[in-house]
């Protein structure tokens, strides 16, 4: 079963004083590359993050992002009230003014407002955790089903290619026929004298070179492999990218051998189904 490298993946947290929002996203990528967003408060968490993610995830570029509305109800932003009459005190020696202002003054000094940051709570990160773990899980679900629409692709332009290949095959006693038709219209159009044994033998060992058995019979086997592939549980889209190169190796050898120009129209439309497998499998994990 293969699985695409597109997904989202999102998860919400309600706690007493905050709203925990945990978005994941994945495109294409040929190697994983994870961006993490997440405020400081959770970073020391962030190494361990990035191994869960990437166990699971693989291969893709993804963005993680864990972001924290708080309600308000609570603040770790505290005015340091002994610090700020310091300095209204010394304002008040300098300076002629009435309270409010020396006030206004004051709040803006070093050290007037100081910001407490709280170790993370491992209750709260055990709940953050969890929902991690299910944003995680939406987005490989979201990444297999896309998957199952990938595959049901694949084998149907497997098929395409298959059924022209048998097309392929049944023209090609033509294809020698007509191959040979041309040279001896050819040499006779020469009207010069020849040996005809020595001509007839000439003629098999061209007709050899265009023979194509080895070449139907290779890409017979790679679509055969291509589908077997496909529905391993070990199938990647790495794999079965080398798979659908040795397919296009194989007919592109038989379009060059064609000489014909029925299978010739047959092996550009072999082709054009492949592009576009191709194209879908850099979007397989």
């Amino acid at each position: 079963m293969i699985h695409s490298m597109t997904g989202y993946g999102k998860s919400v947290l309600q706690l007493a004083d905050k709203t925990i929002s945990i978005e994941i996203k994945s495109l294409n990528s040929k190697s994983l590359d994870l961006n993490m967003r997440m405020p400081s408060a959770y970073r020391s968490k962030e190494l361990g993050l990035r191994k869960s993610i990437a166990a699971e995830l693989i291969r893709g570029k993804v963005d993680f992002s864990l972001h924290v509305d708080t309600s308000g109800k609570e603040t770790h932003t505290n005015v340091n009230t002994t610090v700020i009459n310091k300095y209204i005190q010394q304002l008040e020696a300098v300076s002629t003014g009435t309270r409010m202002q020396f006030l206004q003054m004051a709040i803006r000094m070093p050290d007037a407002i100081s910001t407490e940051r709280d170790d993370v709570d491992e209750n709260e990160w055990d709940n953050i955790y969890i929902e991690i773990r299910k944003a995680i899980e939406n987005i490989s679900q979201y990444r297999l089903e896309e998957g199952i629409v990938l595959e049901a692709d694949f084998k149907k332009r497997i098929g395409i290619i298959n059924n022209l290949l048998e097309e392929v095959l049944k023209i090609d006693p033509e294809r020698i026929i007509n191959v040979r038709e041309r040279l001896n219209k050819g040499v006779c159009e020469l009207k010069e004298k020849y040996d005809e044994n020595r001509f007839e033998q000439e003629l098999v060992y061209y007709i050899e070179k265009f023979d194509i058995t080895e070449e139907k019979v290779r890409l017979q086997n790679h679509l055969e492999y291509f589908i077997k592939t496909l529905s391993s549980s070990e199938s990647n889209g790495k794999k079965l990218g080398f798979i659908s190169q040795e397919m296009g190796r194989e007919i592109n050898t038989i379009g060059s051998k064609a000489n014909f120009a029925p299978m010739q129209k047959l092996v550009v439309q072999m082709k054009d189904e492949l592009e576009k497998i191709k194209e879908q499998l850099l979007n397989v994990l």
